[in-house]
């Protein structure tokens, strides 16, 4: 069915559909700005950086620059009481007030987050991506000379990357499932999910339900407007590979073992369509690593995908019998921060690394808080009493989880399964079309 949606492409920022180039570079920068009129000048300055998503994807638009704003940074730039308050009450709160329903606690607590990250001192957020370093160190000179004579200051610098491997810090490759956007032009991974409505990432447009979602006022501000939700986390990859040498017999059970946990081998196959062992031809494939069915392809007890292994619970897909999957669906943008750990090394070497995950939605609690709270850290929704959890991806272990792997003739059932991961940090952002971005830099409050 050829779609009738028409997005408006020329006041959309690229970072929002269009994919980022592979491998990459990237770095974020936060800032704090000290009176409106300095906040606003930001913004003008920068504007002439960020690319509109209807410049072709393509060698020469492989250096993206994005602008995202928190609840403070608004109230920082002056933007009216009215306008605030049409603004979805988690971004208000921000990500550290919602930490009981992300199950932040323990060491993953917002008081144990990297500075400022809890605090009120970020106001504009700048994400610069470039296919080489080369690119990225010209456009991040320029963002930072933006700051050059204002109150502004830079509150937090986090560099990141994706390797050619396209492997994150555990050693799997990642990034290998995106929806498509009806009308987007962009194809998803998966040529067995229909396109999803741009309502549920870009506000302005029908969502699921064809109603369209609430956005903030006035207009300008809310159309072609999305809600960027960005966590970094610490990933303890020394603790990873011990556990799966404690559990395994031989170095084939280890791999075997972090697949199921995955559902997916390290070149990124799937275990839906490579059960048995490890395929990279497969992994490597685009057209068709993430090109699966659950239930429609006879895995419906999870004997090659379990459950609650992390890619499922991320994505059911068809694997769920109540719910709307594609109503919280997310576009994924994350990507790799420190030194990988070289192979085979059982011992922690004191470096930070991991992810810093960032999902762009239109509605933060029914999208990702829900994912995050009910499909990552409980079970009830696969049925079981509730204690298991993501067994990669859930920060909020403190007490040990549990992981099932379905088999014949009895489950395997690992319980005690430590935390892998540790939240460092959070926010949740807005980031604006391009004309909202000039009416926020143009106001005179």
């Amino acid at each position: 069915m050829t779609s009738t949606t028409v997005l408006e492409f020329n006041d959309v920022q690229a970072g929002v559909l269009r994919p980022r180039p592979s491998p990459y570079v990237g770095t974020y920068l936060l800032f704090t700005v000290s009176s409106p009129q300095d906040g606003r000048a930001l913004l003008a300055r920068t504007l002439p950086m960020i690319r509109s998503a209807a410049e072709p994807v393509g060698q020469d638009a492989e250096l993206t620059v994005s602008v995202a704003l928190t609840f403070q940074g608004l109230k920082a730039l002056g933007v009216p009481a009215a306008s605030l308050d049409s603004f979805a009450p988690e971004f208000v709160q921000g990500m550290a007030a919602r930490a009981a329903e992300l199950y932040d606690v323990g060491a993953s607590a917002p008081r144990q987050w990297e500075q400022p990250f809890g605090s009120t001192e970020i106001h504009v957020g700048v994400l610069a991506v470039a296919a080489e370093r080369g690119g990225l160190d010209e456009v991040l000179a320029q963002a930072l000379a933006a700051q050059s004579g204002l109150g502004v200051s830079l509150v937090f610098r986090q560099d990141c990357h994706m390797l050619p491997t396209k492997k994150e810090a555990f050693g799997f490759a990642d990034g290998l499932s995106q929806p498509a956007i009806d009308g987007s032009g962009v194809p998803g991974t998966n040529t067995r999910e229909k396109p999803i409505m741009p309502g549920e990432f870009l506000l302005g447009y029908p969502d699921e339900t064809g109603d369209l979602p609430p956005m903030p006022s006035p207009e300008v501000l809310g159309r072609n407007g999305s809600y960027v939700v960005v966590r970094k986390v610490y990933q303890d990859v020394a603790a990873f590979r011990r556990y799966l040498r404690q559990n395994s017999t031989d170095l084939a059970g280890e791999e075997r073992l972090g697949a199921k946990m995955m559902g997916r081998w390290p070149s990124g196959a799937p275990l839906a369509l490579a059960p048995d062992r490890e395929d990279a031809a497969l992994g490597a494939d685009p057209a068709r690593n993430d090109d699966f069915l659950y239930d429609a392809d006879g895995d419906a007890r999870g004997f090659r995908t379990p459950p609650g292994s992390h890619i499922r619970r991320m994505n059911p897909r068809d694997g769920l019998d109540f719910g709307d999957v594609r109503r919280h669906r997310l576009l994924r943008r994350s990507t790799s921060y420190g030194p990988p750990l070289p192979e085979g090394v059982l011992d922690d070497d004191g470096a930070d690394r991991g992810t810093v995950f960032v999902f762009i939605c239109a509605d933060i609690k029914r999208q990702f808080e829900f994912v995050q709270s009910q499909w990552m850290n409980t079970s009830t929704f696969l049925g079981g009493s509730g204690t298991e959890r993501d067994p990669i991806g859930a920060a909020g272990q403190d007490d040990g989880g549990e992981f099932t792997i379905p088999q014949k003739p009895v489950r395997r059932r690992l319980r005690g399964l430590p935390a892998f991961v540790v939240t460092r940090g959070g926010e949740y952002f807005y980031m604006p079309g391009l004309r909202a971005l000039q009416w926020l830099a143009d106001l005179d409050t």
